[in-house]
């Protein structure tokens, strides 16, 4: 088992002709991912990697039967490329895409919601379910099979605390990355509830920043409704207020949002929070 993403998953690449697209779809390809289509307006009948590319969504979907998207198209197209992808039922819809404008996101997150489809992003890394199927653009290499669920809002965290759960022989279920910007689709709580239901995870490892107060909300509902142990690290500690800090979200407004209110929230919920990254994979060992 796994979340979100599995051996059953087609994907489909919008902006596939794309050097990013390109480059992407060849790494999904060598991981094992079953890439299905790719989508470039006026280069239907065109092939990457031996994958066809098709003029629209709902050409690519009704040829080959892609049911999930990533999207690589540059940000002022990417609205578009996304209300495409979520009006053909594509799930997930894994945006990539960074410096798309706030308004956009919010239209495209509401017509997901609408919809019943699950978007990842915008401004994120994708997921991936080792051994599986792999939707972004993380690293390959770093990942193996396994009981821990890992859900960041920040990419290279991600591949850092992934590759350090390796290392101690600690295999993933799924690991994903929700994106840094102030407004994307999946939160930390919907990831959460999945990555409880699934049977292949056993521990659960969340990766949250400062900014915002998705954290705090998953960890009220860890505290009422989750029974595998979890565990918590929180980025930007010595952050200064009224900063942004690498991520369009990672800003401290006033009290909220600051690593500390965060680490409090998680403790009191019953998550053991660690101070640095690299201790994440010997605290989940010890909870297994």
């Amino acid at each position: 088992m796994a979340i979100l993403v599995n051996a059953s998953t087609r994907v489909l690449v919008q902006g596939i002709t794309g050097y990013q697209g390109e480059f992407h779809t060849r790494r999904m390809l060598e991981f094992g991912t079953a890439v299905a289509a790719g989508v470039t307006p006026g280069k239907g009948g065109a092939e990457v990697a031996g994958v066809p590319v098709f003029d629209t969504v709902a050409e690519a979907v009704a040829a080959t039967g892609a049911n999930a998207a990533c999207i690589f198209v540059p940000a002022r197209a990417a609205k578009d490329a996304a209300l495409e992808a979520i009006a053909s039922r594509l799930d997930p819809v894994v945006i990539i895409t960074e410096h798309i404008p706030v308004h956009d996101a919010i239209a495209v997150v509401a017509a997901a919601r609408a919809a019943g489809v699950r978007v990842i992003g915008p401004n994120g890394p994708g997921v991936t379910s080792p051994g599986q199927c792999k939707i972004g653009i993380m690293p390959n290499h770093l990942f193996t099979p396994g009981p821990v669920g890992l859900v960041s809002r920040s990419g290279t965290l991600t591949y850092e605390i992934v590759a350090g759960l390796t290392a101690a022989g600690l295999g993933q279920s799924t690991a994903l990355g929700l994106g840094g910007d102030p407004v994307v689709g999946l939160s930390f709580q919907e990831a959460i509830e999945l990555f409880a239901a699934d049977p292949q995870t056993r521990a659960i490892v969340m990766v949250g920043e400062i900014g915002g107060g998705a954290e705090e909300e998953a960890a009220r509902y860890v505290g009422a409704s989750v029974r595998k142990p979890v565990v918590g690290y929180i980025a930007g500690v010595t952050a200064p207020p009224g900063k942004r800090m690498g991520h369009a979200g990672a800003v401290i407004s006033g009290t909220e949002g600051t690593a500390q209110a965060k680490m409090a929230a998680m403790a009191a919920a019953g998550i053991t929070v660690v101070d640095l990254p690299s201790r994440v994979a010997e605290v989940v060992r010890r909870l297994l």
